[in-house]
């Protein structure tokens, strides 16, 4: 850890109050913490190599998913929502996805995967901005300085290409969206903005309408011909209704979306590989050295994939521990950890996706740390996030909590010395 300065509560306090449209504190509660996990340029690189990997695993994978030969009914049975069939067959883009996050855990030195957040990941301004302030306070290098950079040359190649394809002699009207009432998915929403600097405009998603068929339209009824919807996902947005009318408003976008009357970043295609039954896929065609996977990406998934499938029986008769995840859900919502001998060990206390199909995945520790928190030193599991922009490594960094990573978990900044 970082060496801490004194009156501990009043230094975090302002040091934070400095950063401008930032969620320091979230529920009512500390979120950013005000500490340093050193790393090395090494452990930067390694995690680099991770997420480069695995993004061309992925990429291949869902590549064969979008394949003709892959049938409707197929992919309903793995999860995706009947409605999002056509929608997820898109290919708008070059890049599978944008803006993407590998979540993973450290095991005896290498990146284990745990899941891939490639549709609506959040944890942006605190890597890309945040962590490099905080660096500068503890006297750190920063290991994300120039991601900024290139997450904006990133966001300006991916909305300029969208804007090209409108057809409409004048410039298109570019509309980035989230929910206004909650502060991370808002201040998210206008760095992005900010950062990418091409004439736009902020819509609450409460003020958008849809009329089927026609387009969507801001609160003043201006038609959106682009829209980036960075923390929207998609199998909610899908069994969205109008509350006054009850008509499916969620599958009228998606409907807009397959008839080339809206463009939407991120891509149809990062929506995809969001779905985790992708890791029993890549698995099973690993475990049956299946000449899908070159010899270089059957050695890359060997090293960074767990074991996954869609029964748990491969556990239970190794008497291994594994845990139960839907393939659709964030912030360890709805996950389970079971023993060796198959019985309940661990669960989340939220509930809000026992309606999707679930994959079962072999058991990794989450290694605890110590850090400094406005409530003294604290130990917690930690979690590796690091994100991959338009297939090219980025910025990464640390959340600390439960061994199930959940909404209540602290944002822990990283520094090289």
């Amino acid at each position: 850890m970082g060496k801490l300065p004194h009156h501990f509560l009043e230094t975090r306090r302002n040091f934070y109050k400095r950063i401008p449209d930032y969620w320091a504190n979230l529920y009512g509660q500390e979120y950013s913490l005000f500490d340093i996990r050193e790393v090395t340029k090494e452990e930067r690189r390694q995690k680099h190599t991770f997420a480069y990997r695995c993004g061309q695993i992925f990429f291949k994978a869902g590549a064969l998913l979008r394949s003709e030969q892959v049938k409707d009914e197929w992919l309903e049975e793995i999860g995706y929502p009947k409605e999002t069939i056509a929608f997820l067959r898109l290919h708008t883009m070059r890049n599978e996805t944008i803006i993407g996050r590998f979540d993973s855990v450290e095991v005896n030195g290498v990146e284990k995967l745990l899941e891939f957040n490639s549709d609506t990941p959040t944890f942006i301004k605190e890597l890309f901005y945040v962590n490099g302030k905080v660096c500068e306070e503890f006297g750190y290098d920063n290991p994300n300085e120039g991601a900024a950079l290139q997450l904006q040359a990133i966001l300006q190649d991916a909305i300029t290409s969208e804007c090209r394809k409108v057809n409409k002699n004048e410039m298109p009207y570019l509309v980035f969206t989230s929910h206004a009432q909650h502060v991370e998915d808002r201040y998210t929403l206008h760095y992005l903005q900010e950062l990418a600097g091409i004439p736009s405009k902020y819509v609450p998603l409460e003020q958008l309408t849809i009329i089927r068929g026609e387009g969507l339209f801001d609160g003043d009824g201006e038609k959106i011909d682009v829209l980036y919807r960075q923390t929207s996902p998609i199998e909610s947005l899908v069994v969205d209704e109008d509350p006054d009318t009850g008509e499916p408003i969620g599958q009228y976008l998606l409907e807009l979306v397959v008839k080339n009357k809206l463009r939407i970043i991120n891509p149809p295609s990062a929506f995809l590989l969001q779905n985790k039954a992708l890791m029993a896929i890549i698995w099973s065609l690993h475990e049956e050295r299946s000449p899908f996977f070159t010899e270089e990406e059957h050695t890359w998934i060997n090293l960074h994939f767990l074991a996954t499938y869609f029964q748990a029986d491969p556990f239970l008769e190794n008497r291994m521990k594994y845990v139960k995840k839907p393939v659709f859900g964030r912030e360890g919502d709805t996950v389970e950890i079971y023993d060796e001998d198959g019985e309940l060990a661990m669960q989340d206390p939220h509930k809000s996706y026992t309606q999707y199909v679930s994959i079962y995945q072999q058991y990794v520790d989450l290694p605890k740390v110590a850090f400094q928190s406005e409530k003294g030193v604290q130990e917690g599991h930690l979690m590796t996030g690091t994100f991959l922009l338009s297939g090219r490594p980025s910025a990464f960094g640390f959340r600390v909590g439960n061994q199930i990573t959940d909404n209540l978990s602290y944002y822990l900044p990283c520094g090289i010395r």
